[in-house]
């Protein structure tokens, strides 16, 4: 059961979101109704989980602090929202023109990572988050004062609103895709080229691997996923602004990484499911007068949550009482020697065949191996 567990946990996250995205898909396709306001939840989940998988690349992965995530999505939004308003007369708001819009959203977006990630990934650290955030934030200032023709201006860009009934499907497939790409490629021998260059970019540099390549690939990978995230914001609205991709918008992105655990997909996965759903729920929940506490209430769960993962005095009880130990507790049986017939190199699952004691008991008699003394001709 233990071998099972380990090669299955690696698809747990497609197991669960193909399972949730299956259900809902037959329960929307079979004409039942869903509430509106949950079909947009929907919708909102799925883009901040494609957000924060991408940026984990960069931040958990890669090992840099990026502040311009918002930028590439702002850049994703308005150009697959161009192209989309450009392919509405031919193609109408159908799938084809859904998919394509994408594809044109994630490759702009693709190709500025490109461009800012040849002179910015040179930088580190705080320099490196300052010209990420800058460049958030020249790209929303440039939308933002385009004509209305080309862009929308200050007014935004009128986009083709997909139907909710169908949109969050397509945004949990876009997910199962970015998982896909982004799991596999830290899975591949590039991938552990980037978490080598996180832990020790001297040592690195010196085996061999080509630094700027490897950063210069996380980083439009990253980029890449957060336009697709674009796209799907300007099909999920009837308008773009330029006013919802500040810098606030790309910390809350961050905050999703780091609750969720730095260079932990799964753990990005849940924090981003779990910030979205309180963003989106406690203003509903919250009115009136309460409707101040909106804020606090959400700090206060964020405070509690890094405290619980973070806190020293609380390691011994996150060891005892978590999901790892308590699948390894279902799976846990007694390994008898006698059934293994192949180790496939999990060297963990093989009991000791020898006592330690037995070892150390043993007797070493050192042999006669020649004399030291060098023998005529300076050879020994």
């Amino acid at each position: 059961m233990i071998k099972f567990y380990n090669k299955v946990k690696n698809y747990i996250n497609y197991t669960v979101i193909g399972v949730f995205t299956l259900v809902f898909a037959i329960i929307s396709l079979s004409g039942a109704r869903i509430d509106s306001s949950s079909l947009y939840l929907f919708e909102k989940v799925s883009i901040s989980i494609i957000l924060a998988v991408s940026l984990s690349v960069v931040v958990g992965f890669l090992g840099e602090l990026s502040l311009g995530h918002a930028g590439f999505m702002c850049v994703g939004a308005y150009f697959g929202g161009k192209f989309s308003v450009i392919l509405e007369p031919v193609l109408g708001i159908s799938v084809p023109n859904l998919l394509l819009s994408i594809l044109v959203g994630g490759f702009v977006a693709a190709i500025c990572g490109v461009i800012i990630g040849i002179p910015a990934l040179r930088l580190r650290g705080d320099y490196l988050a300052i010209v990420t955030l800058a460049f958030g934030e020249i790209v929303r200032s440039i939308f933002v004062n385009t004509s209305p023709e080309s862009f929308g201006g200050t007014l935004g860009l009128a986009t083709p609103r997909f139907k909710k009934e169908y949109l969050f499907i397509f945004g949990f497939l876009m997910v199962l895709a970015a998982l896909f790409v982004i799991q596999n490629f830290i899975r591949s021998k590039h991938g552990r080229a980037v978490t080598a260059i996180r832990d020790n970019e001297i040592a690195a540099r010196a085996t061999g691997i080509n630094i700027t390549k490897y950063k210069l690939l996380a980083f439009t990978i990253s980029a890449f996923f957060a336009g697709v995230a674009g796209v799907l914001y300007s099909f999920s609205n009837t308008k773009v602004q330029g006013a919802n991709f500040d810098y606030n918008y790309s910390i809350e992105i961050l905050v999703m990484v780091v609750l969720g655990g730095m260079g932990n997909i799964n753990g990005a996965i849940v924090s981003a499911t779990l910030i979205t759903f309180l963003n989106t729920k406690l203003p509903t929940i919250l009115t009136g007068d309460f409707a101040v506490l909106q804020d606090l209430i959400y700090a206060l769960i964020l405070i509690v949550i890094v405290i619980y993962n973070n806190a020293p005095a609380l390691k011994s009880f996150r060891a005892r009482f978590n999901i790892g130990v308590l699948i390894r507790k279902i799976f846990r049986h007694k390994h008898n020697p006698a059934n293994i017939r192949d180790d496939s190199a999990n060297w963990d699952e093989i009991p000791t065949k020898i006592e330690m004691n037995e070892i150390l008991s043993v007797d070493v008699k050192p042999q006669n191996l020649g004399s030291d003394k060098p023998s005529k001709g300076g050879k020994q």
